[in-house]
């Protein structure tokens, strides 16, 4: 297991280990609120990495291809940004 895996499992480790005995209804509440904090910070690092992407000189196609996500995806990351500008496509 590289080192990035590992981390990756630490990660999920602590969360099993945050809600680890907890009520249904407290466990259901915590995760609710770490998903949306958790999911927030990886939406906005996915962006930064997709428009330094495109900064360097990457097509839509190419940013796609390298990341793993769609086509459409990367208009939309991209369209949701306000100092994005306009690359080929």
């Amino acid at each position: 297991m590289d080192d990035r895996a590992k981390e990756v499992q630490r990660v999920l480790d602590a969360i099993d280990a945050l809600t680890d005995g907890e009520p249904p209804e407290a466990r259901a509440k915590r995760l609710t609120e770490l998903l949306k904090s958790v999911g927030e910070k990886v939406r906005r690092e996915r962006r930064d990495a997709v428009l330094e992407m495109q900064a360097g000189g990457m097509t839509y196609r190419q940013i796609a291809d390298a990341s793993g996500i769609s086509f459409g995806r990367v208009r939309q990351i991209i369209a949701d940004d306000p100092d994005a500008k306009p690359s080929e496509e």
